[in-house]
């Protein structure tokens, strides 16, 4: 849709950027990788304000894609503490010109923006023998609500403090809180059972500049307190770690069924790591929906890759996918549209799925 201008406070910047400094348990030896782009908030809140505010040195990078210039980076000044997106941090494990050694100093590395993928999560701890730890929230929140954080031994009492649980996005900072609601009436959901996601905390932004209508749209206030509608479905596990299902936006109605994307892409992702059809440990895709005559919407898969349309579909035909599972179209693309802070562009890519067809 039409970009939003989000109005952030000083109070929610610092309140952020402390939040993301404890955290993130920043030591008088760190240095931090400034290789996000500043125009987007988890570069400029995590990798730009709070090592400020910190008096942290920053290892600046201007391109987030050029992975083996940061790595040199890194090596270089030992750099710490990397942030990055899934896509970015896939350009890692991929350039074979990067050596283990090169990121051997790192300590902690955050990957937010968007869901981190198993395989490059996995594919990340085989290549570099670093644990990524996959963050939530929003430019609404500054952005950082919640994030995965190594465990802790208390070595008085010998209690391990779990601090990670690979497939969510961890627990709110401190300061943070979550509620799980009914998307239509905002009634408060049990633990395991998925909902939109409310956010509540010192760094949930004033509103969006000049738009009183939709600023009312996106925060509600519930017992005195104002909570950030995300707009994201999911769930509390019965330790309190996020887990994100899928945008409401991005579910496919075909048939009065409601589908979500994110499961036809993990689907498909399934299939192909069966074979050995690619050389790749994931390949990159994006389905869509787009409108349908006959069942009102369809789901049209993007991939860019080097398979056949046909041979695609083949396998997912052959394998026990589910039928509503099923993508309508298969369409090869050069590549699949990011903008320039590594999220997926999801109106190109709707709009290239259309020319396509």
């Amino acid at each position: 849709g039409k970009p939003k201008g989000v109005v952030l406070s000083h109070r929610n910047i610092i309140a952020n950027c402390v939040q993301v400094s404890y955290v993130l348990n920043t030591r008088s030896d760190d240095v931090i990788v400034g290789s996000l782009p500043l125009f987007h908030s988890f570069g400029l809140t995590v990798t730009s304000f709070m090592p400020l505010l910190e008096g942290i040195p920053v290892v600046c990078h201007p391109d987030p894609t050029d992975v083996l210039g940061t790595a040199k980076a890194i090596a270089r000044h030992k750099a710490t503490v990397l942030c990055g997106t899934s896509t970015f941090l896939r350009l890692y494990v991929r350039n074979q010109k990067i050596h283990p050694l090169m990121l051997q100093s790192l300590r902690v590395v955050v990957a937010g923006a968007e869901k981190l993928s198993p395989e490059v999560r996995d594919a990340f701890k085989l290549k570099f023998n670093v644990d990524l730890f996959e963050g939530y929230g929003a430019t609404e929140t500054t952005p950082v609500a919640s994030v995965n954080i190594p465990d802790e031994l208390d070595d008085r009492y010998w209690h391990v403090q779990r601090g990670q649980k690979n497939g969510t996005v961890g627990l709110p900072l401190p300061g943070t809180a979550f509620r799980i609601v009914d998307p239509h009436t905002l009634e408060k959901l049990p633990p395991q059972e998925d909902g939109l996601i409310l956010i509540a905390g010192t760094q949930v932004m004033l509103g969006y500049l000049n738009d009183a209508e939709k600023t009312e749209q996106a925060i509600v206030e519930i017992d005195g307190q104002r909570w950030y509608k995300t707009g994201d479905k999911g769930h509390l596990d019965e330790d309190g770690f996020l887990v994100i299902v899928d945008r409401y936006s991005r579910f496919a109605k075909i048939g009065g069924e409601m589908i979500s994307l994110a499961a036809v892409e993990e689907a498909v992702q399934r299939v192909i790591a069966t074979t050995s059809i690619t050389p790749d440990y994931a390949i990159d895709l994006l389905a869509v929906n787009i409108p349908d005559e006959k069942k009102g919407e369809r789901i049209v898969l993007l991939y860019a890759a080097n398979i056949d349309e046909d041979d695609l579909r083949k396998m997912m035909l052959a394998s026990d996918t589910l039928a509503l599972m099923m993508p309508a179209e298969y369409v090869q693309v050069p590549a699949i549209p990011k903008l320039g802070s590594g999220k997926t562009d999801g109106v190109a890519a709707r709009r290239l799925a259309l020319d396509a067809l």
